[in-house]
Parts: C-alpha cells; sequence; structure tokens
C-alpha cells in the first residue's frame, strides 16, 4: 500500500515563483500512483523572518502538522512538494523506523548544505541536508539526526563554495551530472530517495523555481531510479508550474517517476 502525502508548501522557497509551489505540489500528487491521498493543511501565510531563516514560524509549524499527518499513515509514503524543505518529518520518520542501515539518495542540483550564516535570503530548502545532519535551527532539525555516511547527493551542479568546503569537511558522497551512475555503487538495504526536480536539464523541464542547465535528462533519471533496490520512501518536490494550464510533456514526467518510486 502507498499513500502520496502531499505538502505544498512553498515558504521554504526565496524565488519570486515559491507560491506556484502550491499548486505545483497539489497537480503532482495527482500524478504519482496510490491508494490514498492525504494533503497536509500547510499554512499558507508568508511568516515572519527568525534565527537568520524565512517564515521561520510557518516552517516549524507545517513541519509540525506534517509530522503529525506522517503519525496516522502505515503505508509506503510518497511525499509530494511543495519545496524540498517539507522532507525532514519523512525522511526522519523513515530514520526512526531502520535506524542507521537507511540510505537517503538526494537528488538535486544543490546540495542544500548552506547555513543561516551562509545564505542571506534564508531560503530554508537550500539548508535542508544540514538540518537533516543535525546542524539546523530549533524545530526544524530531527531529533536523531543523519550520519553523513548516510546520504549520497547525486546530480548536483550548482552549489557554491561554502556548500562545497561542508562537503569536503563531512565527508559527504557528491555525484554531479557526468558520473551520476556512480551513485548507486554499493547503494544497500532500506533507500529513501528525495527528486528535487531542478535536477533535470531545463529545456526539457522547466517548471522549477531554480532551474540550472546541463541537467539530467529525464530518461537517464527514470533509468537510475529504476535501478534502486528496496526503496522504502520517496519524495518529488519543487515542482512550479508557471501557469494552470498542464504541460503534458512534463505531466508525463512526473507520472513516470510517481510509477517507477512505486513500483
Amino acid at each position: 500500500m502507498t499513500t502520496v502525502l502531499c505538502v505544498p508548501q512553498w515558504q521554504g522557497s526565496a524565488s519570486s515563483r515559491a507560491p506556484r509551489l502550491m499548486a505545483g505540489a497539489r497537480r503532482a500528487a495527482e500524478l504519482v500512483p496510490a491508494d490514498t491521498v492525504v494533503t497536509v493543511p500547510v499554512l499558507e501565510t508568508s511568516g515572519d523572518k527568525a534565527a537568520g531563516i524565512r517564515a521561520y514560524d510557518v516552517l516549524v509549524e507545517n513541519q509540525r502538522l506534517t509530522q503529525k499527518a506522517l503519525d496516522g499513515i502505515d503505508d509506503r509514503v510518497i511525499t509530494v512538494g511543495g519545496d524540498c524543505a517539507v522532507d525532514i518529518p519523512p525522511i526522519a520518520t523513515a530514520h526512526a523506523r531502520y535506524g542507521d542501515a537507511l540510505t537517503v539518495l538526494w537528488i538535486d542540483a544543490h546540495p542544500d548544505v548552506y547555513s543561516p550564516h551562509t545564505l542571506p535570503s534564508g531560503a530554508f530548502h537550500g539548508m535542508v541536508v544540514r538540518a537533516l545532519l543535525g546542524d539546523g535551527p530549533t524545530g526544524l532539525t530531527p531529533e536523531q539526526p543523519l550520519a553523513p555516511h548516510q546520504v549520497i547527493i547525486a546530480g548536483e551542479r550548482a552549489g557554491d563554495a561554502s556548500e562545497h568546503e561542508y562537503l569536503a569537511k563531512t565527508g559527504l558522497r557528491r555525484y554531479g551530472v557526468d558520473d551520476l551512475e556512480r551513485a548507486l555503487d554499493g547503494l544497500r538495504g532500506p533507500v529513501y530517495v528525495h527528486i528535487d526536480l531542478d535536477v533535470l536539464e531545463p529545456t526539457a523541464f522547466g517548471a522549477t523555481c531554480y532551474p540550472e542547465p546541463n541537467g539530467v535528462q529525464p530518461q537517464r533519471l527514470i533509468d537510475l531510479i529504476s535501478q534502486v533496490d528496496e526503496v522504502i520512501g520517496a519524495a518529488i518536490t519543487e515542482h512550479a508550474p508557471s501557469s494552470d494550464d498542464v504541460n503534458p510533456g512534463e505531466a508525463d514526467v512526473i507520472r513516470l517517476l510517481g510509477a517507477v518510486l512505486t513500483r
């Protein structure tokens, strides 16, 4: 049994297009095959900046609401965002269940290891991996952080110098577009797959807030995920359509990603 958890949060992003993440989450949730769809009643207000985080108060409450929804689900969960900060409670829940055996395959054009001190915008979706490792603000950081060996970053091509310094310091495994398939080397056991759609080549999928050139072609990503064994949970995030009109090609990409994640 599979439940799609739709979390239409936008406040973790600093993009002018961020509010479109709400519509993107709802649309994407309809495309992923599931037995049940649960939509988290997240706050839609902009919130206040605190502790160097935009909309800190809103994000803390949204995370509480997401965890509350998860507590009532026994199925395998595919989380659909919204900005990629929605994935902290699902990953924390998976970590509590599988412990140190869990590996998070974080597929993203960005490594998301900023801190409030290195990201002036305060956009928390750029800090999520760092928070998952225990280095984040109160209320947005899991009680049981992941260890660096439990995280693999794949498809990254847009991190800045401070992020790459952090990656080197922590020893996080990082693979770009050219060596994407190496991310699967030695991958065993329960795997949680996080997909930020900006990992894709924007000429093939452009409905994101922060498109980056020279990305992964959709079929290559689908083929990669099809080779991952024991996917115990996953997320598809950062879908930001420019209008209410459905782009059939982009809808097909999300549909195929959902199908391979729930196979």
